[in-house]
């Protein structure tokens, strides 16, 4: 179970948990700063509106536990709403404006290069910030030099082998994925008795996806009833576990890559 503020990876490296003396005096050259961007939107009858932000938090917490005890990354706290006006309407739903979220991001990017730091990663686990946060990482490279990845853990892979083919595709929220994780992560903010299923029909189209080839602009509503998109009453625990355990490996593994890369490498 998830805790905040506990344990090593938060006593060890979450950045405001240090002085400004402290931070002063890091080792810079290869230091990462982590900045998890979520939502706090719906997600159905059953999960918190905290589920896309209880997921960064937590995914990042066991991840930094299984970093080298040098290794020069460091956490902040999350910007815990996002572009959620997918969902404006459906209670519980707080979002930002894209124009509001890029500023917010670009300030603390341009504090945190001011600050010394040199490389930053946007964190996403909210699909709605996807599209905002590649345009804002080349924004904020041009203007202040910094190396900035981007990435949300759903690209690592991890359970291809537990979640089916359709649900990959079509199980983009609260469905069985996201379910399994929070019961993993926060059992007792999950309500069992109102999970459900609703996938969107896309059967008929061969090139239009929800996420993939050809995309079509879409409110939840449009495409869903009970504000999910997937099938949460095949969710357990046991899933979200070896599905965080797995994306937690390959992020580790990740964030070293990210800490030596230096864009002048690439060029020959």
């Amino acid at each position: 179970m998830f805790h905040r503020y506990e344990g090593p990876a938060w006593e060890e490296r979450f950045l405001p948990r240090l002085t400004s003396k402290q931070v002063k005096e890091l080792p810079k050259e290869e230091a990462l700063v982590i900045l998890p961007v979520g939502a706090v939107e719906q997600h159905g009858p059953h999960l918190p509106v905290m589920t896309d932000t209880l997921i960064a938090e937590a995914t990042l917490t066991l991840t930094l536990e299984k970093l080298d005890a040098n290794a020069q990354v460091w956490m902040l706290p999350p910007v815990s709403y996002g572009k959620s006006n997918e969902h404006l309407g459906l209670p519980g739903t707080i979002s930002l404006s894209a124009a509001t979220l890029q500023g917010i991001i670009t300030d603390i990017a341009d504090s945190l290069h001011l600050s010394g730091f040199g490389k930053m990663l946007l964190f996403n686990t909210h699909g709605g910030n996807t599209d905002l946060l590649n345009i804002l990482s080349r924004d904020i490279r041009i203007k202040n030099g910094m190396t900035v990845f981007y990435l949300s853990p759903g690209s690592l892979g991890g359970a291809e082998d537990l979640i089916s083919p359709e649900e990959l595709e079509y199980g983009i929220h609260g469905g069985d994925y996201e379910t399994s994780v929070v019961k993993a992560i926060k059992p007792g903010w999950v309500q069992d008795e109102f999970a459900v299923k609703e996938i969107p029909d896309m059967s008929r189209y061969e090139f239009l996806t929800l996420e993939g080839k050809i995309r079509f602009a879409w409110r939840m509503a449009d495409i869903s009833a009970s504000g999910i998109a997937g099938d949460a009453t095949l969710a357990t625990p046991e899933k979200g576990r070896i599905i965080m355990d797995r994306v937690s490996d390959k992020l580790a593994q990740a964030l070293k890559e990210l800490c030596k890369f230096q864009v002048s490498d690439v060029r020959k």
